[in-house]
């Protein structure tokens, strides 16, 4: 199947906040043609997109041709966040939105594809948050939900870290830059950058080798992604209002796949959405990736994510 990006009907969608927007959802699809296959929708995190296999795909080595998600067995649809930049649409007022609105303009997408069940609803980061959202306003969508390093709701330390990246992007100088700097110490972990750099120096350019790794990814994605749609994911971050009482309706096996050492969904909240879904006689799962690399790993523990993951898309 050609996996080119591809728009829907604009949508005339009233948020939450009760403001009406024109939102062009666009979205690929990968593997087998639409309805001749299992269907798997996978949700991007903060700075991906649609173009999640392939040859620039961003997880193309869970995606693929013989990779865990079958591209031979499966359909994979992947849509883009909307105000992402991916497809050159972008919101300016995104303090309009909250995950709860991304993920009905999601459920609205798979209904004008007519994709009324999914195999399997996948999500990473705030990716996993948007599915938690969209299987509480439609509780029997998918037949299997996999969040990885992900949670239901904005913590209290989720909001905080989210907060300073706000400051950060309203800065007048380099504003993208400094939020990613900052953004790649919550997605790491001291012992991760204690580990490789060990405080050695780039004497060239008479800086910590640490110090220039952060410089490198603030300047690459603001080579490559938008203050705008920077700001509306960071907002969406801080947005992510599910309650306890609406998991308890959701008809899917759950499979919670959280990182040790991650500090930004720490597995101990994913444990407390484990336990509480347990108690609630849930058909749910836990599992751990074991990494020193923190809230990133879940896109660098390939082989462990593969290993666990496997058994769930053999059948």
């Amino acid at each position: 199947m050609e996996n080119k990006l591809q728009h829907l009907q604009t949508l005339h969608f009233t948020t939450q906040a009760g403001k009406v927007y024109e939102i062009p959802l666009s979205y690929q699809l990968f593997g087998k043609e639409l309805f001749s296959a299992p269907i798997i929708l996978i949700n991007h995190a903060l700075t991906g997109n649609s173009d999640v296999a392939g040859e620039n795909g961003w997880w193309k080595t869970l995606v693929g041709e013989g990779k865990v998600i079958n591209t031979n067995r499966f359909t994979v649809i992947c849509f883009n966040i909307p105000g992402n930049g991916f497809d050159g649409f972008f919101i300016n007022d995104y303090e309009n939105f909250i995950v709860q609105d991304i993920a009905k303009i999601f459920i609205e997408g798979l209904k004008i594809l007519k994709i009324d069940k999914l195999f399997a609803l996948v999500g990473g980061s705030v990716g996993g948050s948007i599915g938690w959202e969209m299987l509480a306003l439609e509780n029997n969508l998918t037949e299997r939900f996999i969040p990885i390093a992900t949670d239901f709701k904005t913590s209290d330390w989720l909001h905080s870290q989210c907060l300073v990246q706000k400051y950060l992007l309203e800065s007048e100088e380099r504003p993208l830059e400094k939020a990613r700097v900052h953004a790649m110490l919550c997605y790491r972990t001291p012992e991760s950058l204690n580990s490789r750099f060990k405080r050695e120096t780039d004497f060239e350019k008479q800086i910590l080798k640490s110090h220039d790794w952060l410089n490198f990814h603030g300047n690459r994605l603001n080579e490559r992604f938008s203050l705008k749609a920077y700001k509306l994911v960071n907002h969406l971050l801080m947005n992510i209002n599910g309650k306890e009482n609406e998991l308890e309706n959701i008809n899917a096996e759950i499979h919670l796949v959280s990182v040790d050492s991650d500090l930004f969904y720490p597995a101990f909240e994913i444990k407390n959405t484990y336990d509480f879904l347990k108690h609630k006689n849930k058909n749910v799962h836990y599992h751990e990736i074991k990494s020193i690399h923190g809230h990133d790993a879940f896109l660098m523990e390939y082989e462990q994510l593969n290993t666990i993951l496997t058994p769930l898309f053999l059948n």
